[in-house]
């Protein structure tokens, strides 16, 4: 794909899309596959502990379509030993390189463990994987994932899969003015406007599960926050005009009425 557009791209990989979908909390597999396509997503993350099904379950992966790029995820993992081993069974299982870090051990807030998540990178980013790494948002800790070797920097808007919005959005925007490399938002985006917003701000991307998933219609609202990324961007390209703190006509209040 030629990256001289205005395309999503991380290290030398390049997406048509700047909105990631998650593959938790869907009704049924053929809901699932059928929201992924309507996203008009490149890449959809998957826990691998979902992966592979059994003689008497289906796999997920086999609902995920083929031009898709698949990133799983460490869901689950505590420490960074346990993300690493993870992302290295996804590898051997053929998964490719793309790998979602999540380090948690806060069970009550799920809020990712900074400085694991680092450790991690730095072990996985030398190994070869492109790591996206998904973190409590906070400068100092952005800065030491880029030097670990993180591909993007993925802060969270708010608890995740809890729909609460742009809750973290001052820290974000700070990440998005310091770091030189892709910031992805993930985790708590409730509305196509809220990630419409985050794409103002100048994120690279959104990442969203449970506002679509959880949705009366997951289709409808995939193909909104398609939407709305879409909008969210070419705002951000345009520049938005300048605030004014007094009324200011914007047609001519003279020149074409005669006394």
């Amino acid at each position: 794909m030629d990256c001289s557009d205005d395309t999503f791209q991380v290290g030398n990989q390049c997406f048509s899309s700047r909105l990631l979908v998650g593959t938790g909390k869907f009704g049924s597999y053929q809901i699932m596959k059928e929201t992924i396509l309507a996203s008009r997503t490149d890449i959809v993350t998957v826990a691998l502990r979902r992966a592979g099904g059994s003689e008497h379950s289906e796999n997920i992966l086999d609902y995920i379509p083929k031009d898709i790029h698949l990133m799983p995820n460490t869901s689950g993992a505590r420490t960074a030993e346990e993300a690493v081993r993870i992302a290295r069974m996804a590898r051997v299982l053929g998964c490719g390189n793309l790998i979602k870090i999540e380090v948690i051990r806060d069970q009550r807030y799920l809020l990712p463990d900074n400085m694991e998540t680092i450790k991690a990178t730095d072990i996985l980013a030398k190994e070869g994987f492109s790591v996206f790494p998904y973190m409590s948002p906070d400068l100092m800790d952005a800065k030491r994932l880029v030097d670990a070797g993180a591909a993007t920097v993925m802060p969270l808007a708010a608890p995740i899969g809890s729909n609460r919005g742009l809750e973290t959005k001052g820290m974000i925007q700070m990440l998005i003015e310091e770091i030189d490399i892709p910031i992805i938002v993930d985790a708590g985006i409730g509305k196509p406007s809220e990630a419409a917003e985050a794409m103002e701000m100048g994120a690279d991307a959104v990442l969203v599960n449970t506002a679509i998933a959880s949705s009366d219609n997951p289709i409808l609202m995939a193909q909104a926050f398609h939407h709305a990324v879409l909008a969210g961007r070419q705002a951000f390209l345009a520049k938005c005009g300048a605030v004014q703190h007094v009324a200011q006509a914007s047609s001519p209040l003279t020149g074409f009425l005669r006394d």
